[in-house]
């Protein structure tokens, strides 16, 4: 097992890191030593990690502060602080932050190993017994995600779900890109998302590779239990070929979605209806996000949104929903209803080019 396991360290002494480290590489680990609090964030979002081992004292970012970050980022990750200081009130602290161990320098070898050995099982512990959702929502462009699918986000936050977002291109040819990527930015941050922020060209997305491949690697770095993307009935050439490599790279993700998007067609047949009541509010915040898109796109107004998911209500629960067109299930899909009548279209088969 130790052959697998990768553990973070972090302490801004880099004798102690490179010791720690250099244990655990010999124990059959590997092992990544970091200096700075900031960067070890950077990495934890980045990459997957079995287990950390964090110190107290550090400057800019103490380890406790650097703990409840990281806790933001990866709730059930286990985690060891180290200190100099053998005090009650510094173990007290960090249990009370969610560590998981707490080890005083100076730390010997065995110690270490036995101590991350048993972080590691903690987590597997953890993955076996975890209710929580892992969920991917893909878009084509800044705000896709948001629009379609912003009031059911909020809600799999408020359960404990953990959401990331991964948004294919800029945008470009609907506003500046910096701008875009901005916006999205501000909008995960909003409701503690992970956002993968890829610079594919707009209009012009692949169904095939690149596409492919990076839907891959982040399905690879999260594990989703559920994903949400676009639908194959749109006029949007992108969201058509997004909806192709997601089909693709996801294909072993236990529960498989698309969310509506305005240029849907009315072909786009929904099965499910979550319920959005109480997250309406999170959900024009989100869109308030993108001001760029505010004045050319009236679809973004508040009273255009509320009244799309008051109207798919009459087909769910509640005040507000948002529709879904499920392809597989095999997770459930937060307030969602099931016992919904069938909708009645008509076929369509209206294509274009079209920007964002």
């Amino acid at each position: 097992m130790d052959g697998d396991v990768r553990v973070l360290v972090v302490d801004d002494d880099p004798d102690i890191a490179q010791f720690v480290r250099t244990v655990l590489s010999k124990a059959g680990m590997h092992a990544v030593a970091c200096f700075d609090p900031l960067e070890a964030l950077a990495l934890a979002a980045r990459d997957s990690f079995d287990a950390v081992v964090t110190d107290i004292e550090m400057p800019g970012m103490n380890g406790l502060e650097f703990l409840g970050r990281l806790r933001e980022l990866q709730t059930d990750l286990p985690v060891a602080v180290m200190t100099a200081h053998a005090s009650v009130d510094y173990a007290v602290e960090a249990l009370r932050r969610n560590a998981d161990e707490f080890m005083v320098k100076p730390v010997r070898r065995d110690d270490v190993v036995a101590t991350v050995r048993r972080l590691v099982e903690l987590g597997i512990a953890r993955r076996a017994t975890a209710r929580h959702q892992t969920v991917l929502a893909i878009g084509a462009h800044p705000d896709d995600v948001e629009l379609g699918i912003g009031g059911t986000l909020a809600a799999h936050r408020s359960a404990g779900d953990q959401v990331v977002i991964l948004t294919l291109s800029r945008g470009a040819r609907g506003g500046e890109a910096g701008d875009r990527m901005g916006e999205s930015m501000a909008a995960a941050e909003l409701i503690g998302a992970r956002l993968f922020m890829e610079d594919l060209e707009d209009t012009r997305i692949s169904e095939a590779d690149p596409t492919v491949s990076i839907i891959e690697r982040v399905v690879a770095q999260v594990q989703p239990t559920i994903v949400y993307t676009h639908s194959a009935h749109d006029r949007h050439q992108d969201h058509r070929a997004v909806h192709r490599a997601a089909t693709v790279a996801t294909r072993n993700v236990p529960t498989f979605a698309c969310y509506q998007s305005p240029s849907a067609t009315v072909d786009y047949r929904p099965t499910r209806f979550v319920s959005i009541d109480g997250f309406t509010d999170t959900k024009l915040a989100l869109l308030a996000c993108f001001g760029s898109q505010a004045g050319i796109r009236n679809y973004m107004q508040d009273d255009f949104v509320l009244a799309t998911s008051r109207y798919w209500s009459r087909y769910g629960g509640g005040q507000h929903c948002e529709p879904l067109e499920v392809i597989r299930e095999a997770s459930a899909v937060v307030g969602a209803q099931s016992d919904a009548p069938a909708i009645p279209v008509q076929s369509s088969n209206l294509t274009e080019r079209s920007g964002v």
